[in-house]
């Protein structure tokens, strides 16, 4: 997810709770939807779409946050 920006990735989840905190529940989302496209742990459609609007959200939180610490 933004590995051309590894340092400032890093850096916010180092000093920034609310990045850390998005990061890891994303961090979440991204194994629970992969287990369940791999079907590990099956899931009916509307939940796992579910997760994956979740994870998105989050997606744009950390990018608008990452774009901030880089103003």
């Amino acid at each position: 997810m933004f590995e051309h920006h590894q340092d400032l990735l890093e850096e916010l989840i180092n000093k920034n709770e609310d990045f850390r905190r998005n990061y890891d529940r994303h961090q979440e989302l991204d194994k629970r939807v992969t287990a369940a496209e791999l079907g590990t742990a099956p899931m009916e459609d509307l939940a796992l779409n579910q997760l994956k609007k979740e994870k998105l959200w989050i997606k744009d939180k950390l990018a608008v946050l990452m774009n901030a610490a880089q103003a």
